[in-house]
């Protein structure tokens, strides 16, 4: 999530500005290096030139993207356009693994039927000037879309990094073969294509989780968690969800135990205070908080609560038991438990929790629900 006092509007203006020095960067570095490959006879150097121009178009591909984002919520998408982005990095994605393939695809026609290149000092040069500025371009995109939290941005940067090595290589070769007249240009452009083409899967994959929903960072959720429960009427804070509609809005629900005691005009209260510090801290709208009622006067129910939460916690694999309410004069129970993922049979082990819960209390009707580790 962004900082809570970036307005959209920053944001936006980040991350076209950003995009705008790449596409003005990568067109020059394009320019120069086609120019360079053609009088030196180099199928690297046109390559590194051919991978600008893809970066130019994720650049292009980001800006478009980000404006279409920043579009109003209507009536059609009423809680805005900002997944919008994580379209963008997905098309940034494929164009860096498109890269990746067409240079392995020239690399071996090259390999197959070779060209002596001619370097000149000045393709040197160009070559040296393309490193320098492709590594100042990356680090520079990198740092901005870590900052404002722009996959499109990252990927970007991610692949101006790889250019950079590409350049390199290019460089490196053309060294060797002035040299020694070894020449290494189609080897080591399968190489740093197959590099490229695993950059592309990984930054798809990564956009692709964005898309499905990941799970958050463990401390942003848990310094959420603490703002919940530093509420003097909370006693406990579970089931906090987040649903991410673009880097711009996150909006979140969780159940808190409060006494059952409360009136209702008390409970409104406290809602309102923890979404207002929620907002206010982490920058999401908590859309529904509920309520788990915690007995804390009969003695009986305490102490059945705590001895069920011997029994269950006692399974290993069992990650929490939350929202537990008796009524003994009903005979009724109810509690929801959390059983790790990496279990290969958690539904075994909470018909397991069920069968022992009710053998310790055969005269109660229990409600055992098998909730979600978020």
């Amino acid at each position: 999530m962004e900082h809570p006092d970036m307005t959209q509007k920053e944001r936006d203006r980040i991350i076209i500005r950003t995009s705008a020095i790449g596409v003005i960067a990568n067109l020059l570095l394009a320019a120069a290096k086609a120019v360079t490959g053609i009088f030196a006879h180099s199928i690297a150097i046109l390559l590194d030139a051919i991978n600008n121009l893809t970066d130019v178009l994720s650049s292009v591909v980001t800006i478009i993207g980000t404006r279409l984002a920043g579009k109003m919520p209507d009536k059609k998408h009423p809680l805005g356009h900002g997944r919008i982005e994580y379209l963008s990095a997905m098309i940034v994605a494929a164009i860096v693994l498109y890269a990746g393939i067409a240079s392995g695809v020239e690399s071996i026609k090259k390999l197959l039927h070779p060209e002596t290149p001619d370097y000149s000092p000045l393709s040197i040069g160009i070559l040296i000037m393309a490193v320098i500025v492709k590594l100042l371009l990356g680090k520079y995109v990198s740092m901005v879309g870590k900052k404002v939290h722009s996959g499109a941005l990252t990927a970007s940067g991610a692949d101006a990094f790889f250019d950079a090595v590409v350049s390199l290589s290019v460089l490196l070769c053309a060294v060797l073969f002035l040299l020694t007249h070894i020449r290494l240009e189609p080897v080591v452009g399968l190489l740093i294509a197959g590099v490229i083409i695993r950059t592309g899967v990984s930054l798809l994959m990564e956009a692709f989780d964005d898309l499905l929903g990941k799970r958050f960072d463990s401390a942003y959720l848990a310094a959420i968690r603490e703002t919940i429960c530093a509420d003097s009427c909370v006693q406990g804070a579970y089931d906090l969800m987040l649903h991410s509609y673009g880097p711009n809005l996150c909006i979140g629900s969780v159940h808190v135990e409060v006494p059952d005691t409360m009136t209702a005009k008390e409970i409104d209260r406290m809602q309102r205070r923890i979404a207002g510090d929620v907002l206010k801290r982490h920058g999401v709208l908590m859309t529904c908080i509920g309520i788990y009622a915690v007995d804390l006067r009969d003695s009986t129910v305490c102490s059945m609560r705590e001895e069920i939460r011997k029994i269950v916690l006692g399974h290993e694999g069992v990650l929490q038991l939350h929202g537990f309410y008796a009524e003994p004069e009903q005979k009724t129970a109810s509690f929801d438990v959390i059983i790790d993922y990496g279990l290969s049979d958690r539904y075994a082990l909470f018909r397991h929790i069920s069968d022992d819960v009710q053998k310790a209390y055969p005269d109660y009707a229990f409600h055992i629900t098998l909730d979600i580790d978020i």
